[in-house]
């Protein structure tokens, strides 16, 4: 099955403004699984509205509501890539995964429900978070055929073992967990941006010596986006690989609106660039992380954000 299905386009601004109409992602049609359509989807688009592992400043969980808003502002060609994911694939919008906001292993246990109903029907995910910690439950589902490879790029390892007396499962610890559970093979795993002051570096040295590949901000700037994103996909090669995105990995000068930003980061351009170095990696799935409107009322967050979605999508639809 090929994609370009007209019932799979987003609205144009030429039919319906964009500022009009009941917002989805990408102004693409929104299904649930009894539409006699979604068997026909590909690739979906899926907001998880739910923060439960933040550790410190809130707010994630109102990101993918803000996303899909600003996302109506999203055309449907990349100019640079030259790639229209909505005329190789079917996208469409798959609505948000119903978290229970009291209950951090129920939440972890419905989105892994969830994920693995799509990958069942062969559904390639791109989600909107949601704090970091839900990305572990997403990579259970994925990783049902083995250990996946993983992309991450971010301000922080998100490798710490556990908070505040023992507490497993924050958005501080989700990769540590995948890694203990199989879901990624450390040895195809590269993290991209890490900087910022530190508790200690118990995260980095265990990182290391699972075999992480972690590379500072330092070095990113030093050798350059090329240089280092040939060898992130030397890293991970040509098996099945997750990419997940940060958006504190961008400069707070252009993404303020998160909750532990880190100065000294790359520009939204830069962001743009890493993300289009991906073409050819076979990724089967990905996600976008963080984004908290409360700490930007103007929405270039937002903005920014479902921008890196669109690059995303991008090299999902063209991996395919």
């Amino acid at each position: 099955m090929s994609g370009g299905d007209p019932f799979f386009q987003p609205v144009s601004g030429m039919d319906l403004p964009r500022f009009a109409g009941v917002p989805t992602f990408m102004r693409l049609p929104g299904l649930t699984p009894d539409d006699p359509r979604y068997a026909d989807v590909q690739m979906g688009l899926i907001g998880i509205p739910w923060d439960g592992g933040t550790t410190n400043r809130p707010g994630p969980r109102h990101g993918p509501r803000q996303l899909r808003d600003y996302s109506t502002m999203i055309r449907a060609m990349n100019p640079f890539t030259g790639i229209n994911p909505f005329a190789l694939q079917n996208w469409a919008d798959l609505g948000d995964v119903p978290p229970n906001p009291v209950d951090i292993q129920d939440s972890l246990d419905r989105v892994t429900s969830f994920y693995r109903a799509l990958h069942a029907q062969g559904i390639t995910p791109m989600t909107a978070g949601g704090d970091h910690l839900i990305s572990l439950p997403i990579l259970r589902a994925l990783a049902s055929d083995g250990p996946l490879g993983l992309i991450q790029f971010d301000s922080h390892t998100d490798l710490f073992d556990s908070y505040f007396g023992g507490q497993k499962f924050t958005h501080g610890t989700p990769f540590r967990r995948a890694v203990e559970e199989g879901l990624v093979d450390p040895k195809r795993f590269v993290q991209v941006g890490i900087r910022g002051t530190a508790y200690n570096v118990d995260d980095i040295e265990w990182g290391e010596a699972q075999g992480i590949r972690i590379i500072r901000i330092e070095e990113f700037f030093e050798r350059g986006i090329k240089d280092v994103m040939t060898e992130v996909r030397e890293i991970v090669g040509t098996a099945p690989t997750y990419c997940t995105c940060d958006i504190d990995f961008v400069d707070p000068a252009f993404a303020p609106g998160t909750g532990t930003p880190e100065i000294g980061g790359p520009n939204s351009f830069q962001a743009q660039q890493v993300i289009r170095a991906l073409q050819g990696v076979n990724l089967i799935g990905a996600d976008l992380v963080e984004v908290s409107p409360p700490f930007d009322p103007g929405g270039n967050t937002a903005w920014l954000g479902v921008s890196l979605m669109f690059e995303l999508m991008c090299m999902l639809s063209a991996k395919a």
